[in-house]
């Protein structure tokens, strides 16, 4: 018995301590605001890479760690979303690294759900555009910490405190720089720290400015004494919260602020914090028994073996490779016998991971998108955010013969979440109906389904721009049709749902239908 207490009070000392030294976050920008970049220079110092922009691995030189696919090479943006894992300072980062282009908010926005925190980057010169405000809005609703890193330093640019403004009255969120940058564009020569001893006990300090020009080291320390004097007492808890966001500068090409963003993310992020399950119940990481739950499927990762990587959080508990698990929403024990690590498109089969780490399982078709694996009592994680596809286009393959693969091909990418499948009653999934948040994603979906499943298609555009499910007494798909102009259709579960061609469309149908329940999500699925 005394063995026995010794035994399970070392494995909480473990989980307790492994818990508290991981930090996990994305980081989300507006496209060529160098996220990329950052990536790779965070990896860099963190000792992940040992040259930017290349992963050496079996003898080859890999291509940017975090942009695997080969679209993603041609056009030079994040398409799909990765793990990066590293070290820094005796912590463990784990990096959900996020697509950068507009068109993929939505994969973006799963990722973010797996999230404890976000680095949100800003080019200098452009201040922040379209895309960071949707995916900071994101981020606000979950309460998540906000770190503000602004980019491009050494680039000419705009003024730090106009930045530094327009983000407080752009987004609503106050800031508080901690470090500040000494020089811009051709001038810049480094970040000054503005604190020490950050966390709740932080204490401002006078940096001690260094730069060979006289007026740009006064310049910057007048802007110093400014932000200090007029600017928000920075408060931790307040971070925590996500009302409040610490702000860095820097330039991840040249490489200087990066470490003291570093040494400062580390003590100020928070390590993994309970998750609420669906009927509200809080899930405490330090909990022994073993939950997460799954936030993205990525198919053909390595199309030799055409296989199909679900991507894991860890919530709490020890994960344990070979432990057999409860699959909630199949009822169902399943065992977790070749858990991956994963680095990009580079994977190491893993013994052990602990709250916060990402864990890849090889899937057969068995595991979607928000699906929660546990040990002990059954529960289920609040589900994920599914967002109303936008675009919609009709399906046809060019070649009859490739029916199969078409269909198959089809299937996958919708376990993926990659786009969402809908068909006519009458015609059921012939020449289905795709919906996509962007533009892009049908352009991702016809380059994968011809060189990963072999099937070509053509795609005809449809006038709808939003998607509701809907339910309530008397729904009558074709008298809708005909009322509104809308169409009528069913997702892969049979659920209902009308695609209307404005937002004023689904408004008119709304106001003449107030006993029916128009939702921008689909019903939660079940066995």
């Amino acid at each position: 018995m005394l063995h026995t207490l010794h035994v399970e009070a070392a494995v909480q000392h473990k989980l307790r301590s492994e818990t508290l030294r991981r930090r996990t976050f994305a980081i989300i920008s507006h496209p060529d605001a160098g996220k990329t970049t950052l990536t790779e220079k965070l990896l860099l110092h963190g000792g992940a890479i040992h040259l930017a922009g290349t992963v050496k691995a079996r003898g080859q030189a890999r291509h940017v760690t975090s942009d695997w696919m080969e679209l993603e090479r041609q056009r030079g943006i994040s398409i799909t979303s990765s793990v990066l894992q590293f070290d820094w300072g005796g912590y463990k980062l784990n990096l959900l690294d996020t697509p950068g282009h507009q068109d993929f908010s939505e994969d973006t926005y799963r990722t973010l759900a797996a999230a404890d925190a976000a680095v949100m980057l800003i080019d200098s010169a452009k201040g922040v555009e379209a895309q960071t405000k949707k995916l900071f809005q994101v981020c606000r609703r979950r309460g998540i910490p906000i770190f503000t890193f602004v980019n491009k330093l050494d680039r000419p640019g705009r003024e730090p405190i106009d930045l530094l403004h327009e983000v407080e009255e752009v987004l609503g969120i106050r800031t508080v720089p901690v470090t500040w940058p000494v020089g811009q564009g051709s001038d810049f020569s480094g970040v000054a720290t503005l604190f020490e001893d950050l966390g709740p006990a932080a204490r401002r300090v006078v940096p001690e400015l260094r730069h060979e020009n006289d007026k740009v080291r006064e310049h910057a320390a007048g802007d110093i004494e400014l932000v200090s004097h007029a600017g928000d007492a920075f408060d931790h808890a307040r971070v925590l919260r996500g009302e409040q966001s610490p702000a860095f500068f820097g330039s991840a090409w040249t490489e200087l602020g990066v470490d003291e963003f570093l040494a400062a993310f580390v003590k100020l992020a928070p390590p993994p914090s309970p998750r609420h399950a669906a009927d509200g119940m809080a899930i405490d990481p330090m909990d022994d028994r073993f939950s997460g739950f799954v936030f993205k499927i990525q198919a053909n990762m390595d199309p030799a073996h055409r296989d199909r990587l679900a991507f894991v959080r860890v919530c709490s508990g020890q994960f344990r490779r070979g432990m057999d698990v409860r699959h909630v929403r199949e009822e169902r024990s399943i065992r977790l016998a070749m858990p991956h690590q994963l680095f990009g498109a580079e994977r190491a089969v893993i013994e052990e991971a602990w709250p916060g780490d990402v864990i890849g399982l090889f899937d057969t078709g068995a595991l979607r998108i928000g699906d929660t694996l546990c040990e002990g009592p059954p529960f289920e994680f609040a589900e994920l955010p599914r967002f109303s596809p936008e675009i919609f286009a009709r399906v046809r393959s060019k070649d009859a013969l490739k029916r199969k693969q078409l269909e198959k091909g089809l299937l996958q990418l919708s376990q993926e979440g990659a786009i969402q499948i809908f068909s006519q009653r009458s015609q059921g999934m012939k020449d289905p109906i795709l919906g996509a948040v962007g533009a892009l994603q049908l352009e991702v979906l016809q380059y994968r389904l011809k060189h990963e499943y072999g099937a070509e298609i053509a795609l005809d555009r449809l006038p709808y721009q939003v998607a509701r499910w809907i339910s309530g007494p008397g729904f009558e798909p074709r008298a809708l049709e005909l009322e509104v102009d809308a169409l009528c259709v069913e997702d892969r579960e049979q659920n209902p749902l009308a695609l209307f061609k404005s937002e004023w469309n689904m408004s008119y149908a709304q106001g003449r239908h107030p006993e029916w329940t128009f939702a921008p999500t689909a019903p939660r699925t079940s066995k």
